[in-house]
Formats: C-alpha cells, sequence, structure tokens
C-alpha cells in the first residue's frame, strides 16, 4: 500500500513540475487517487497560478474545494471536477471571473449548485448523473453568457422540465421522460 501511495505522490510531483517547468497553462491531475488538494502545489506552483487556466481533477476521491483552491487559481477558464465524490462548492467559485466550462458530472450533488449561478462567464455547466431533483430556473434564466446545461441522469421533477423549458435560452440537456406507471 505504501508503495501504491508513493507512485500516486510521484506522478502528482511529476505533472505539477512539468506544468511549472514548461510554464503550461493546464494543470492534469485526473485519476490520480486525491482525496485533498495537495497543499504543498500551492507552493510549487506559486509562480504559475495566474497562468493556468485548465484543470483537471477528474476521477479522484475528492469530497470537497476549498476556497483557497479557487482564489489561488483566479484566472481558470475551465474546471473538471467529474468523478468525485463533492456535494458542494466553495462560495468563492463566484469570484472566478473568466471561468466558462465546469463539470461537476458523477459527484453527489443534490440540489444545483447555487454558486455557479453568479459565475459571471460561466458558458457551459456539466451536473450529468448527480441527485438534482430541483433547479432554479430564474437563477439560471438571468445567467445571460450560460449556452449548455447538462443535467442527464438526475431526478429532475416533472414539474422542473415544464417550467424550465419556456424561459432558459440555453441548451438544456435532460434524460428522456420515464413513462408514468399506470395505476
Amino acid at each position: 500500500m505504501h508503495k501504491r501511495m508513493g507512485e500516486a505522490v510521484a506522478r502528482v510531483a511529476r505533472k505539477v513540475n512539468d506544468t511549472v517547468e514548461n510554464k503550461r497553462d493546464s494543470l492534469d491531475l485526473a485519476n490520480c487517487k486525491l482525496m485533498t488538494f495537495p497543499v504543498g502545489i500551492y507552493k510549487a506552483m506559486r509562480s504559475v497560478t495566474e497562468g493556468i487556466h485548465h484543470i483537471s481533477l477528474a476521477n479522484n476521491e475528492l469530497k470537497s474545494i476549498t476556497s483557497r483552491f479557487v482564489t489561488t487559481f483566479s484566472q481558470l477558464r475551465e474546471l473538471n471536477l467529474a468523478g468525485n465524490y463533492l456535494h458542494r462548492l466553495p462560495e468563492e467559485i463566484t469570484s472566478l471571473l473568466h471561468l466558462r466550462a465546469i463539470d461537476i458530472s458523477r459527484n453527489r450533488f443534490r440540489r444545483f449548485p447555487e454558486p455557479l449561478a453568479t459565475a459571471p462567464a460561466l458558458e457551459t455547466i456539466d451536473l450529468e448523473e448527480n441527485e438534482i431533483a430541483e433547479v432554479p430556473t430564474d437563477q439560471l434564466a438571468s445567467m445571460a453568457l450560460l449556452r449548455s446545461l447538462n443535467l442527464r441522469a438526475n431526478p429532475v421533477r416533472p414539474e422542473v422540465r415544464l417550467l424550465v423549458r419556456p424561459l432558459v435560452p440555453f441548451d438544456l440537456l435532460l434524460s428522456p421522460e420515464e413513462p408514468i406507471p399506470k395505476a
């Protein structure tokens, strides 16, 4: 077990070093078995955080994202958090003025992450395969730049489907409706 942990840490370190040394605009820490975002990365990347525009933390074991993560990577344009154990996002997500796309599919959200509704540049939100039943239609309708919201494989209530369609000026992706069982 210690050997596997050591290999995972070494893999993360290599990816971080590659991003820093080559001044890349992206950091890919997908599939690294991370349970938290390693605090040491903040120091290691101190000189390049402003240049990071894309981060993937997909398919890890993250239960939360901290406000420090959001404020450190303030220039993010794309954030992939798919396939984790997240159930909420920090309020500071609204401070990501350049965030255009967020993928939080295959997580544990039971409600629509409200801070996303006030993220100013958001164009694409992927919430597929969560546990979301209610959607804040008024807030979503006021998101001027939103082009796509994926809510497939969520238990979205039928009345939400009826309310949302005329209100939203973007592509709303929902799973096909289940037929109503006859009594």
